[in-house]
């Protein structure tokens, strides 16, 4: 018998998009059961629906509104899960947008045997900028393969690298490993799969499952980012401890200045080097953010409503 697969969206002042997402994963070609979203704010989801009959157009999907200070990225998350039946759920986010109608069949071909979740490939947006197009290049190339505990030698931390932008995963595994630390900041999704692979999992990724999500971050948003992807390292020494991921972000920089020479496009690299001096200056602060102030810390973090709720 067939999988039951459910999907799981967080929504926050969701837009028209939305629509677009639910139509696109009512019309795949392995079907979901139903669409479990997360709404934080209620106000926001009526205006979005005013004047259309919601439940009728989308019947199998589900709305659980909470408020800004419920929100978690681990804890909101699971709950999304505990109203889930399915065998496999799927994580999105509510900007990204399947590239096609295979996306739920590819992501979930290989979910089986020792892989506990499997992540898609994420294509930059037309309107990205071209730092951002080689960016998810990088991170998303175009080989499928399998990660394991074999691979911590030569991929480092990028052997516990997942993304809940676009993952499925396998509900008994889950529920084995106890799901999503409950309350972070950030990485849910790396933190869950570095435990997988701690015991024994695979991590798939699936180049042919894809969909488009991309950013165009000011200077302070990646400041930003970077300050929460810190101190969520810096929260879990039990994941990133002695797995530097520094590496990676010299690689990256290393790719982005010869591609943007290659392209003619030279004239962007101090800019860039600008872009890269603020996301490291966030993540080191993140890392030590133990010794900054409290005003600080609200002024650099991307969540201030997961601090208040910490103190």
């Amino acid at each position: 018998m067939m999988s039951k697969i459910d999907v799981i969206i967080p929504l926050y002042k969701p837009d028209k998009t939305l629509f677009k997402l639910l139509d696109s994963l009512n019309h795949q070609t392995r079907p979901v059961q139903k669409i479990i979203l997360m709404n934080t704010g209620k106000v926001y989801f009526e205006e979005l629906i005013q004047g259309m009959d919601f439940s009728d157009k989308y019947p199998n999907v589900e709305i659980y509104h909470l408020e800004k200070n419920e929100f978690n990225h681990g804890g909101t998350r699971h709950e999304g899960v505990l109203r889930s039946d399915g065998d496999i759920f799927l994580m999105m986010t509510q900007d990204a947008i399947p590239a096609d109608e295979y996306l739920v069949e590819k992501l979930t071909a290989n979910l089986r045997g020792n892989v506990a979740v499997a992540y898609g490939r994420q294509l930059p947006a037309e309107d990205s900028t071209v730092e951002e197009r080689i960016s998810r290049l990088f991170n998303y190339p175009d080989k499928s393969r399998i990660k394991t505990k074999a691979d911590l030698e030569t991929l480092g931390i990028k052997t516990f690298f997942c993304s809940n932008v676009c993952a499925a995963y396998r509900r008994e595994i889950y529920d084995a490993l106890k799901g999503f630390t409950r309350h972070t900041l950030f990485n849910e999704d790396m933190i869950y799969a570095a435990g997988a692979v701690k015991k024994g999992y695979g991590i798939a990724y699936e180049s042919d499952a894809r969909v488009i999500h991309s950013h165009n971050f000011t200077n302070m948003q990646q400041l930003r980012r970077n300050f929460d992807l810190g101190v969520s390292q810096a929260q879990h020494p039990e994941v990133f401890s002695g797995i530097p991921s520094e590496s990676e972000g010299k690689k990256l920089v290393k790719v982005t200045c010869r591609q943007l020479c290659k392209e003619g496009k030279w004239y962007r690299i101090p800019g860039f080097f600008i872009q890269c001096c603020f996301k490291y200056t966030g993540y080191l602060l993140g890392k030590h953010y133990k010794k900054l102030p409290g005003r600080w810390i609200l002024y650099l973090t991307s969540d201030k409503e997961y601090w208040k709720e910490r103190d």
